[in-house]
């Protein structure tokens, strides 16, 4: 995930804290089922945003995935009302692989140190 600064940034943050809020207590696909909301990243024109997300179990990623782009309109629509923009970006849900690369990086670590 890009972070950049200004604008983008903080338009991000708050599509995320609305986002992780909407389909914790509005959304009713049960596809989504437990899933958080990691980052959003806005682009320059904030035409559109990647939403990065996470699951409790990597068997449910596809379902989620499938789940969250059938309710893109819906939160976009929802979030057009709670936020007031010219033009509410686009979404695009991208599963975030960095919780799942860090547990592997420090694990590898800890084997490391283990052997010595």
């Amino acid at each position: 995930m890009k972070r950049g600064q200004g604008r983008p940034q903080k338009l991000g943050d708050l599509i995320q804290r609305e986002l992780s809020e909407l389909v914790q207590r509005e959304l009713r696909d049960p596809r989504v089922g437990m899933i958080t909301i990691t980052g959003v990243d806005v682009s320059p024109d904030i035409s559109h945003a990647k939403v990065f997300f996470t699951t409790l179990s990597k068997e449910h990623v596809d379902e989620a995935k499938q789940g969250l782009k059938r309710a893109a309109g819906f939160l976009r629509s929802q979030l057009a009302r709670r936020i007031k923009l010219y033009t509410t970006p686009e979404l695009r849900f991208e599963y975030d692989e960095s919780v799942e690369r860090g547990d592997r990086l420090s694990r590898l670590i800890e084997s490391t140190k283990a052997k010595k």
